[in-house]
């Protein structure tokens, strides 16, 4: 029979690496989610370094969504972290019991609950991962229960706790959304002042607001893909049950916009040096943009069309193996290198995270708004290439000629727009659908499709057919994909090479 995932439970287990005083920790952090990132990300480098003896601090969660938190309780909020995947070229696979959070609040429920938790001293940290969607302002007056939004949320909070202390200096909090959103501890702050000014809260207040709460920009990195299909399989193994278990690939990076007070009060930083608390981000989220996000664009249309499915398929075929770590190492990073100092070492991880053979990230899910994100990811690589080199990157003009080709309409239903994979239909998911499917109905011949692609403004930051060859380089990838089937097209390149 199996034992149940719990404190008695594992604090009677030998070599859990959970102890009793673990559970003693005073509660240093309120965290707004319940989600599979913020526990694979946050909480695990929390849980670190307790393990560690260095931060001595447990995590109290706000649930934002409806619904019972009896998931948590019923564990005392412990759950498994299993470590799964490649770093640096080696198989990873480590099983962790996380006991950083103390206990689970559901916002409603339990409204006056978690406003109670700001009048502990030592909470002095509020994260939060409440979707991009989160981040939003929205019009409420703040009263006694729970307000709708986040940032409604995260007001009345700020204001508990300024009552509380009186307003009286250094009570104030360190404050990092991880939400995907540019500068999302800026925008966050924008939002919570315009937010106390409709409610006519006091001037001293918002003056608190402004000087004693440090909201941070951040931007996180790491692959939860949450809880494992075969979950009953690896219960019995492990000899317990755990609903809360979660699988994560082995990289990970949390960038944060700080100065040394942000380093002292974040103090689990120390135990893990992809916890980066630094001056500017900037350089940290371009090369996320540029190498891991940029690549997946530039290559996904290519291996869809090929009859591939998931991103460990393309590490596992010789020609898109070639194909990513030409146009990420060749292509994409030179063009960065000067500006982002760890860009070298990220691309690597980046090609071992792609092999990772426990992660099934299906292509045409990466597919989705494919021409928007060739714009934000793709175009300004192009250009620097160019202007570097005064030539046209191979792989990424080849990627881009692919992207034309998926967004091909063979049939338009319901204002939906629909291609074919040899004898598969797939959805086009594009709101540019209609832009291409209006180039595709009107060309004379591949050329004149290209230049007009790359020359249409409503697509890009700029005319691309301005870039000297790169119409016509785009065309004549096209046109071979056109004529020999892209798979043929791939196998007779990878006899070239």
């Amino acid at each position: 029979m199996l034992h149940t995932l719990n404190k008695e439970y594992i604090l009677s287990s030998a070599n859990s690496g959970v102890h009793e005083k673990n559970f003693h920790f005073p509660e240093k952090i309120l965290q707004f989610g319940t989600g599979v990132l913020l526990r694979g990300l946050v909480d695990y480098l929390v849980d670190k370094a307790n393990r560690n003896g260095v931060y001595e601090g447990r995590i109290v969660v706000v649930k934002s969504t409806d619904g019972d938190t009896t998931e948590f309780s019923s564990q005392d909020s412990l759950f498994t972290t299993h470590i799964k995947g490649i770093a640096q070229g080696e198989l990873v696979d480590q099983v962790l019991i996380n006991s950083s959070i103390s206990r689970v609040l559901q916002s409603n429920a339990d409204w006056q609950a978690v406003l109670e938790t700001v009048q502990q001293p030592a909470l002095q940290t509020i994260i939060s991962n409440t979707t991009e969607v989160g981040i939003q302002y929205v019009p409420e007056k703040i009263g006694a229960s729970a307000p709708a939004s986040f940032p409604g949320k995260l007001l009345a909070v700020l204001k508990e706790r300024y009552d509380y202390f009186q307003g009286r200096a250094n009570t104030g909090f360190v404050i990092v959304p991880t939400e995907l959103v540019v500068d999302n501890g800026r925008l966050l702050k924008e939002i919570v002042l315009k937010l106390a000014a409709y409610n006519d809260m006091p001037a001293a207040f918002i003056q608190w607001i402004e000087t004693d709460n440090h909201f941070c920009n951040s931007l996180v990195d790491r692959i939860v893909p949450g809880k494992p299909r075969n979950l009953a399989e690896i219960e019995q193994q492990a000899g317990y049950t755990d609903k809360l278990w979660i699988e994560v690939e082995p990289f990970l990076l949390w960038a944060i916009e700080g100065d040394e007070h942000i380093r002292s009060v974040l103090g689990f930083h120390k135990t893990d040096e992809r916890m980066l608390i630094t001056p500017s981000i900037v350089p940290f989220r371009e090369q996320k943009l540029r190498i891991l996000n940029g690549s997946h664009t530039a290559a996904v249309p290519l291996a869809f069309l090929s009859g591939l499915n998931t991103v460990y398929e393309c590490m596992q075929d010789e020609y898109m193996r070639h194909f990513f770590h030409e146009v990420i190492l060749r292509e994409i990073l030179p063009t960065i290198q000067d500006t982002c100092p760890q860009a070298t070492s990220f691309a690597q991880d980046v090609l071992d995270r792609f092999a990772n053979p426990f992660i099934a990230h299906k292509l045409i899910s990466i597919t989705f708004q494919e021409s928007s994100k060739m714009n934000a990811r793709n175009v300004r690589t192009l250009v620097r290439y160019y202007h570097q080199y005064k030539t046209i990157p191979e792989y990424m003009s080849l990627g881009f000629a692919a992207m034309v080709l998926f967004l091909k309409p063979t049939r338009v239903e319901d204002g939906k727009y629909f291609g074919m994979r040899g004898t598969e239909e797939y959805t086009i998911t594009d709101d540019n659908a209609a832009i291409f499917a209006a180039h595709w109905a009107s060309y004379t011949s591949v050329l004149q499709l290209a230049e007009r692609v790359c020359a249409d403004e409503k697509l890009w930051e700029s005319d691309l057919a301005t870039i000297p060859h790169f119409a016509e380089t785009v065309a004549v990838h096209l046109e071979e994909l056109m004529k020999n089937g892209v798979k043929n097209f791939m196998q007779l390149q990878q006899q070239k090479n």
